[in-house]
């Protein structure tokens, strides 16, 4: 499995907004730089109603070359997706985008019941105030036999502690683990899942940590994945059960 180098990722610069986040997290101190995510996504709500969103190199990006390696688009992104909080950064070219300009990442209001082959979202569950009900609609939108791709940051890999708040982001609303709750802030996604969805089945999951230092400070490991990777495929009886509420 090949790891991403900061020559091969970086060398893909997504922006001149990119290279600014980059320079930012690498000078200023992680107590300060743990408050912009909250400043930023406020102003981004009103700012891509009117500008068009910048290309970002973010965690999917990171992603990408140990997912090509692995074959993983080809099981899972085939047909037409949506990538939920993409903030810049595609998943795939054949799927549309939504953030915050879009709507409330929790409801996907306006999008018909059985849409989407694949459902994507890479590092957003963390920030919303109720993960249940977001998953909730993110499947209800997903057709029946499509699969639903989650990507999220891994408690012990990226806080490196039990309880909030985050030393990373203040804006991260809960923790994550793959398999088990840990009250009171940290949720277990293969557990939240099954409480939330019908027609479940989990068909791949990954603690992914490729160029990973336990050494070096969050903020600067801008190459290492840190994250749970996760693929649940919707069955046939998964359909019209679970509804937004």
């Amino acid at each position: 499995m090949p790891t991403v180098t900061s020559r091969s990722w970086r060398a893909r610069s997504g922006s001149l907004e990119n290279i600014i986040i980059w320079w930012l997290a690498n000078t200023l101190p992680i107590g300060l730089f743990k408050r912009l995510p909250v400043f930023y996504h406020k102003i981004n709500r009103y700012r891509f109603r009117l500008f068009a969103r910048p290309v970002m190199l973010k965690e999917t990006s990171k992603a990408k070359e140990r997912r090509e390696a692995e074959g993983f688009f080809e099981r899972y992104f085939s047909g037409r997706g949506i990538d939920v909080g993409y903030g810049g950064d595609l998943v795939v070219p054949n799927c549309r985008g939504w953030d915050v300009e879009d709507g409330d990442a929790h409801d996907l209001a306006g999008i018909a019941d059985d849409s989407f082959d694949f459902v994507y979202s890479s590092h957003v569950l963390e920030h919303l105030d109720d993960p249940a009900r977001a998953v909730r609609n993110w499947w209800r939108v997903l057709k029946p036999g499509g699969y639903l791709i989650l990507y999220l940051p891994e408690r012990d890999l990226f806080e490196r502690k039990r309880t909030l708040p985050s030393t990373v982001c203040l804006d991260h609303k809960h923790f994550f683990l793959l398999d088990r709750d840990d009250p009171p802030d940290t949720t277990g996604l293969v557990p939240l899942l099954q409480r939330n969805l019908a027609g479940l089945e989990i068909v791949y999951q990954q603690i992914c940590s490729d160029g990973y230092d336990p050494t070096k400070p969050i903020n600067l490991l801008w190459d290492a994945e840190y994250s749970i990777e996760l693929v649940a495929k919707k069955s046939a009886n998964g359909a019209s059960i679970h509804r937004a509420n």
